[in-house]
């Protein structure tokens, strides 16, 4: 029996519609991930409507290997393309391998995402040619791939990795320099332990605007709910656009 007295609770309000719905057809097998990419840019306070176009950086040190080989790579690329298909209308995700080099920037694109990590992996040579870990190439790399775009809108780039690397000082300096470009990088360790040195760049002084956030994935990224890897990339976005704007870097 209801009791009269008893003040009855508001339901819960729904999440807004923004960024729900993606911007492009999707695939069958990436809707899932579409759909909770859009929650989290929501969550974020992402305004809806905002265009941006999704980077994807991933190390190709010797101590990646296994990650390459139990599929959690390209799964992060597949995590990657269901952001993208939220906030771009291309569907396509740039992606840079790199280790002591940076090398060459492939699309992977909603018509060609499936095992293309393997692929480009292979073309490189394999495990057999995986070296070290030197971040600044392939940040110059993506810095000159979104100037030659003539993009203007902001660039989100999830530059992933398992370790510090060989050129700290360098990479203070790059991401330093880079805070006066619409740039947001979104870095994501894997491993078991957190990386300090990743830590440390998110927390970087002498920069214009906070262009930088860390979230670990752990040691079993593939495992890692979709939706904690999103909330981890999109927080601190949603906060430095308006940072970037107030600084003139976005319109």
């Amino acid at each position: 029996m209801l009791n009269p007295f008893k003040k009855t609770q508001p339901a819960p309000a729904p999440v807004a519609a923004a960024q729900v719905e993606p911007l492009v057809a999707v695939p069958a097998g990436l809707v899932s991930l579409a759909k909770t990419a859009g929650v989290s840019l929501t969550k974020a306070g992402v305004p809806a409507g905002l265009r941006a176009a999704v980077y994807l950086v991933v190390d190709r040190s010797l101590s990646m290997a296994d990650y390459f080989d139990n599929g959690s790579v390209q799964h992060l690329a597949d995590q990657a393309l269901g952001l993208s298909v939220n906030l771009d209308d291309d569907g396509t995700v740039p992606l840079v391998f790199f280790d002591n080099r940076p090398y060459p920037v492939v699309d992977v694109s909603l018509d060609r995402y499936e095992g293309v990590v393997a692929a480009q992996h292979q073309l490189h040579g394999g495990k057999r040619s995986m070296g070290g870990t030197y971040y600044t190439a392939a940040m110059n790399t993506v810095i000159e791939h979104y100037r030659n775009s003539g993009a203007t809108d902001p660039a989100l780039v999830i530059f992933q990795t398992d370790g510090a690397p060989q050129d700290k000082d360098a990479t203070r300096l790059q991401l330093a320099q880079a805070s006066t470009m619409p740039i947001f990088w979104a870095f994501v360790g894997f491993g078991p332990s957190k990386v300090a040195f990743l830590k440390e760049l998110d927390k970087l002084r002498g920069r214009l605007v906070d262009n930088a956030s860390y979230f670990h994935a752990g040691a079993d990224p593939r495992g890692l709910p979709d939706r904690q890897l999103y909330d981890g990339i999109t927080g601190e976005f949603g906060r430095w656009l308006p940072a970037a704007r107030a600084k003139g870097l976005l319109p």
